[in-house]
């Protein structure tokens, strides 16, 4: 397996969440086959949460592809919330039902997972039952475990004791709002859990924690490099003597090995990003431009082997400096040759306009959200701007939205004299439905295609604010997304083809897409994904030769300045004409549904987000902006 990889104190790092996935899952295969050449069982420790979904899907293709047989296998998962009932959306016993042993052929007399139904007052007898029960066959040899952003591991949640096993456990507030989505608001999530320990975990033979995507990136270096506490409990892994931390580059970028590699020990300075990095760290640290830092400087920050390869600190700045104003262009599209002028910079792609560009949007408001500055000046440059909206995003839909449009729909009709009986039945429907439904519950086809029409709506609006052509939107409808939950079904065959037509219809000279991995609900991450895959299937086309891929960054976070390939600056009245497309998502206005744990409004994050891009620029001696959209240009085999 080719990965991008460094090992340091049980640390791995892989160039991406599915290589991390599929080693995790050979490890278990090698432990599965190797007890069962020794006529044992292997007892293997679950858990549950998207990032371990990797893993198991990885291990039904073995099991189906390469004949690995589970029939020897044990396993005790983690925990589950409490209570709940087995056969509920948000139960954890349905959930590794449908991510794994539906897929496989292990004895369902082999599957513990902890019971939600144990009345009150046999839940401690319970849980000293199960850990007898995992004491009985010998205790847990492979622990799989992710990471919460309070710390914790299992519901282990601050304060629990390292000597502390399986029991029921109040929730962490952080915990609650992390598992909002799931439930269809916080309100819903159970207050309480049944948990293994911590000492129960610690007891397995070898433990691998995962964690993927930048979200995770601070609780990781917390958990791995600051000392151990009962406040971060999967700091606890530091004092295991065989624990191995799988990671991604964007979960490791808080690492010193990552966040600052020069502090770590001598390293090797031919990565220009690297250079770059550590350059815009020095000029933040002494809050000094990067054109006015000294030698002095780099000597006393232990940057002496940086400047020793250039001979002078200037060398080292300008190079930096130049490449961070080369960056900048308010041409995002390239700026035709007529309109060139002495001194302008050649950019790839320049000799072709107008562009045809294709924006991906993975939910309906992503593509104003990220990049609607950029958006904006596109169309207002003569460039033919489509957009494809990814999914549907109707379960982002309040009930109440729903119910407003379609009485709507039944005033119009009347108004016009139209035939009301379809809509007043569609409106009976919903209103006995919604009376009804119950937290978590999904949606009935109707509201679900009612709420879809929602979102449909306010995207076009927003593209008639932006200036793209009504004909210039795609709405996809991926399939994947479409389980009127939050959970959604593995990436396929029908997603991926959607999007390889539209390329091949379109032959865009531009595509851009949402590398916003931090998105806590996944999405992102799996539209990304189908992006590159068809993009794999279609890149020998003709046409592909003059394509270029850029990768934004959604409400969540912004690219790191380094990595920053094409910064485009907006004005006043750009950012303005941005926050009224974003406006026209009025049923994403003032209370999202799934907002995550930052409580600002969408329009509020990307503002600030561009806003303080634009700072950063200027702090480090660039031209002052009021706020700057940043992309990454994709290459293949990054």
């Amino acid at each position: 397996m080719t990965t991008d990889t460094y090992l340091t104190s049980g640390t791995q790092v892989f160039g991406t969440a599915r290589q991390g996935s599929a080693f995790v899952a050979r490890l278990i295969a090698d432990l599965i086959r190797q007890r069962a050449q020794e006529g044992k069982q292997a007892v293997l420790g679950l858990a549950t949460g998207s990032t371990p979904t990797g893993v198991y899907a990885e291990l039904a293709r073995l099991h189906r592809e390469e004949g690995l047989s589970f029939k020897n296998v044990v396993t005790f998962n983690l925990d589950e919330y409490y209570p709940m009932q087995p056969e509920s959306l948000q139960s954890y016993v349905r959930f590794m039902n449908e991510h794994l042993f539906d897929h496989i052929d292990i004895p369902r007399q082999n599957i513990n997972i902890p019971d939600g139904t144990i009345d009150p007052g046999a839940v401690a007898d319970y849980c000293q039952a199960y850990e007898r029960k995992i004491a009985a066959v010998g205790g847990i040899d492979l622990q799989i475990l992710g990471i919460g952003r309070s710390g914790h591991i299992g519901f282990n949640e601050p304060g629990s004791a390292r000597n502390s096993r399986t029991r029921l456990i109040t929730l962490d507030t952080i915990t609650r709002m992390d598992a909002a989505s799931d439930f269809f608001g916080e309100q819903y999530v159970p207050r309480r859990a049944i948990t293994m320990g911590v000492g129960t975990i610690l007891a397995a033979r070898k433990i691998v924690m995962m964690a993927y995507g930048e979200g995770k990136a601070g609780v990781v270096a917390r958990a791995l490099e600051a000392p151990v506490t009962s406040r971060v409990p999967a700091s606890f892994l530091q004092e295991h003597p065989d624990a191995l931390i799988v990671l991604d580059p964007a979960a490791a970028a808080e690492l010193s090995r990552y966040k600052h590699p020069w502090t770590a020990g001598p390293v090797q300075w031919d990565d220009p990003r690297l250079v770059r990095k550590a350059v815009i760290w020095l000029s933040m640290e002494l809050k000094k431009p990067i054109l006015l830092l000294t030698e002095e400087d780099y000597n006393e920050a232990g940057l002496q082997d940086l400047v020793a390869q250039k001979g002078r600190a200037y060398e080292t700045n300008i190079d930096v400096f130049r490449g961070l104003t080369a960056s900048i262009t308010g041409w995002p599209g390239g700026k035709p040759i007529s309109r060139k002028r002495p001194g302008d910079i050649d950019r790839p792609g320049d000799n072709i306009f107008p562009k045809r560009c294709l924006i991906f949007s993975p939910h309906p408001d992503d593509d104003v959200i990220s990049m609607g500055g950029t958006l904006i000046r596109l169309v207002d440059q003569g460039h033919d701007v489509h957009v494809a909206y990814q999914t549907s995003g109707n379960i982002a839909v309040f009930d109440t939205d729903a119910l407003r449009f379609t009485d709507f729909a039944s005033e119009f009709a009347r108004m016009i004299k139209a035939d009301v009986t379809q809509f007043e039945e569609v409106e009976q429907h919903l209103e006995e439905f919604l009376h009804h439904k119950k937290p978590g519950q999904i949606d009935s086809p109707r509201i679900a295609a009612i709420k879809s029409l929602v979102r449909r709506g306010e995207a076009r609006a927003a593209c008639r604010e932006s200036g793209v052509p009504m004909e210039n939107l795609h709405f996809l409808d991926m399939p994947f997304y479409e389980t009127g939950t939050v959970k959604k079904k593995p990436i396929g065959e029908a997603d991926v083809q959607l999007i390889v037509d539209l390329l091949e219809k379109l032959k865009p000279n531009q595509i851009y897409a949402a590398g916003d991995l931090s998105d806590p609900h996944g999405t992102h991450r799996v539209c990304l994904d189908a992006i590159l895959r068809a993009v794999d299937r279609v890149k020998t086309q003709e046409w592909f030769a003059q394509c270029q891929i850029w990768l934004y960054r959604g409400a969540w976070q912004e690219w790191e300045p380094e990595r920053i390939d094409m910064a485009v600056p907006l004005s006043p009245e750009e950012v303005d004409r941005k926050r009224l497309a974003i406006f026209r998502h009025q049923s994403q206005k003032d209370k999202a549904m799934f907002p995550g744990t930052d409580k600002r409004e969408f329009w509020e994050r990307a503002e600030d987000r561009n806003r303080n891009t634009a700072e950063l620029y200027d702090k480090l001696g660039l031209a002052q902006y009021a706020a700057i959209e940043g992309f990454v240009r994709w290459q293949e085999g990054q």
